[in-house]
């Protein structure tokens, strides 16, 4: 199934595709690939890495809340936001309960999308829900994070909901068609 086909079928196979993407593209996806050649198959918005763009917060400083401090808990519902079904994303329809939210250390409850792999994840979906009570598509762009775990740290898939702690980043990741995968990731400490 392509790209464009499962967009135009249904969010959920281009969660799939989503996961295909970062299981096959380097950490920081858009670096070059082995052989030297870029291969952005979910790229950044934002191509300089040294400098961050305009309206990107530089995801190389730390987190807001001091690490031995409690996160905050939030919930998908917290990080909802008006978009009207098949309507192109814009920073400008976050609300501020979601842009304060920007390297914040949080603790969020979801379901890791299943992969190929099982154990050792060192980056992986989280979404709302396991899609066994939602008949046909209607996954939102807020309904996932992309979970990149830090150094050394990995989780496990899990059928049951799981919790994970880190700090939270509106992060645009795009298709090779250019339309939005995902808007949303986390800096994984832990995963419970």
């Amino acid at each position: 199934m392509s790209a464009e086909s499962a967009w135009n079928g249904s969010f959920p196979a281009m969660l799939q595709i989503l996961v295909l993407a970062l299981l096959s593209a380097p950490i920081g996806c858009g670096g070059p690939a082995p052989g030297g050649s870029a291969a952005p198959v979910a790229a950044r918005s934002g191509a300089d890495e040294s400098r961050p763009a305009a309206g990107i917060v530089d995801r190389r400083s730390d987190s807001r809340r001091p690490s031995n401090a409690p996160p905050r808990e939030i919930t998908f519902d917290d990080i909802k936001f008006e978009m009207e079904k098949g309507s192109a994303f814009s920073r400008d329809l976050l609300p501020k309960r979601v842009t304060a939210l920007e390297r914040e250390r949080v603790r969020i409850r979801g379901y890791i999308l299943p992969s190929f792999q099982q154990t050792g994840l060192t980056q992986f979906v989280l979404v709302r829900d396991n899609m066994e009570c939602c008949f046909g598509p209607g996954a939102a762009l807020y309904d996932c994070i992309v979970v990149r775990m830090a150094p050394g740290k990995t989780a496990n898939f899990s059928i049951r909901p799981v919790a994970v702690t880190g700090a939270f980043h509106v992060e645009e990741l795009r298709g090779p068609d250019g339309r939005h995968l995902a808007i949303y990731s986390l800096d994984g400490e832990d995963v419970q």
